[in-house]
């Protein structure tokens, strides 16, 4: 089938490249959001989607919003049999939806009706989900609500990090997108209506949303803090100045007050509502990312000082 990709991030590369190799397709053009500054050095840079697309000599359309005229004329000429779409970060129109004769199939990084949204990835390891994966579906103006064709299944490990899920995600969810669009060709796969019991919505994960409690169970604070590695990472108040958190691991040791931090010998404790938790790597203000040892040592610590 003749193709055009909509994607963005990192995770949705392994897709379009799925699609590039595929002896079956032709990627006539990639949708992808515009240029944007990043970076220290605040530098423009290119999405990894079209950053792939510059190196295979595919089109590359970035327009400013999926509703702009310019873009949907372009995307009309090139007369695509359907588009696949993965992670491209902008709300498509039904103008947009129509123009495909097979419409639009998005990979969504959940069970559907499972986490519907932006964050899928994070919630599922926030909310203790033990099995995750990744699904197919025929887009429809309404948020990830459309009819599925295919899903893959992941376990979700004790020690996942959402970049870790997230990369395993993105590799078995290309070849269930391949898969998909074969079938759609061949004739031989359906799109099924989505159950109405089990819908959950995952919306984005802020900042703020990222902010360690310790007043939580070391179990919540756990997941909390993996579910937001490395993106947007975890946080808390240290000195009334922001401390960057990795993942913790969850120890027995007890009698620190939430937040209290306790230097040892061999790793930094800090207390939650039930089990202490042990530091991983850290970021202090103005320093470099480094292991939470290394920081206690260098930083005098008072009794009784907490992360907040």
């Amino acid at each position: 089938m003749r193709l055009v990709f909509a994607g963005t991030p990192a995770p949705a590369v392994p897709s379009l490249q799925a699609l590039i190799d595929s002896e079956r397709h032709e990627v006539a053009a990639v949708i992808t959001r515009p240029d944007a500054r990043a970076g220290r050095g605040r530098k423009v840079l290119r999405s990894p989607v079209g950053e792939l697309a510059d190196e295979h000599g595919i089109e590359v359309l970035t327009p400013p919003r999926a509703t702009d005229p310019d873009f949907l004329a372009r995307l009309e000429e090139i007369a695509p049999d359907c588009c696949p779409v993965v992670a491209y970060g902008a709300l498509l129109r039904q103008r947009a939806l129509d123009v495909p004769r097979h419409g639009w199939v998005n990979l969504h990084f959940s069970l559907l009706p499972a986490w519907r949204g932006a964050a899928p990835v994070q919630s599922a390891i926030r909310h203790g989900d033990e099995i995750t994966g990744a699904a197919t579906f025929h887009l429809v103006p309404e948020l990830d609500a459309g009819p599925v064709y295919g899903v893959v299944t992941e376990d979700v490990r004790d020690t996942d990090t959402s970049g870790d899920l997230l990369d395993r995600l993105a590799i078995s969810g290309a070849k269930l997108l391949a898969a998909t669009l074969d079938g759609i060709e061949d004739g031989t796969v359906r799109a099924q209506p989505q159950p109405a019991e089990g819908v959950s919505y995952a919306p984005k994960v802020t900042s703020e949303d990222a902010k360690a409690d310790f007043a939580a169970p070391a179990l919540a604070v756990d997941r909390l803090i993996r579910s937001v590695t490395p993106d947007p990472g975890s946080w808390a108040w240290f000195r009334d100045e922001r401390f960057k958190l990795g993942p913790v691991t969850r120890t027995e040791e007890t009698g620190l007050a939430p937040g209290e931090i306790s230097v040892q010998r061999r790793r930094v404790l800090v207390g939650t509502a039930t089990e202490a938790v042990a530091l991983g790597e850290v970021q202090a203000q103005g320093k470099k990312r480094m292991a939470a040892t290394d920081w206690a040592r260098g930083t005098r610590i008072e009794q009784g000082e907490r992360l907040q």
